[in-house]
């Protein structure tokens, strides 16, 4: 990603993190890396943590935000997520689940439970 397509990036994702604390989220983690890819934004709802993927579109003319989140982008968050649990200790019963935040020109839509995990 370029360096002008990491600052929109960037953008975006203050964009969405901020949404999320007004919803009463607590932000866990922003940009975690694992060997299976990136999550967004790790945040917490009560006891349950919340894997975020963040999506931003100026228009529909390469389709919907939420088109961007295919099967193999499901697939390698859901590793990632798993990979986050093994490394910090948790167990697995502990309830998360994978959300979608997209961005469409000014309108913020925000996808709980978008997807199952994908193993």
């Amino acid at each position: 990603m370029g360096k002008n397509n990491r600052q929109i990036g960037s953008k975006y994702e203050q964009l969405a993190a901020d949404y999320l604390k007004k919803q009463g989220y607590c932000i866990v983690e922003r940009n975690y890396y694992t060997p299976y890819g990136e999550i967004d934004i790790i945040a917490q709802q009560d006891e349950v943590l919340v894997f975020v993927e963040i999506k931003y579109r100026s228009n529909r003319r390469y389709g919907a935000a939420t088109d961007a989140v295919d099967h193999r982008k499901q697939w390698r968050i859901s590793k990632s997520a798993m990979y986050y649990y093994a490394y910090h200790g948790y167990e697995e019963q502990r309830p998360c689940r994978f959300d979608v935040i997209t961005v469409q020109g000014s309108a913020v839509t925000h996808i709980q439970d978008a997807f199952d995990y994908c193993g």
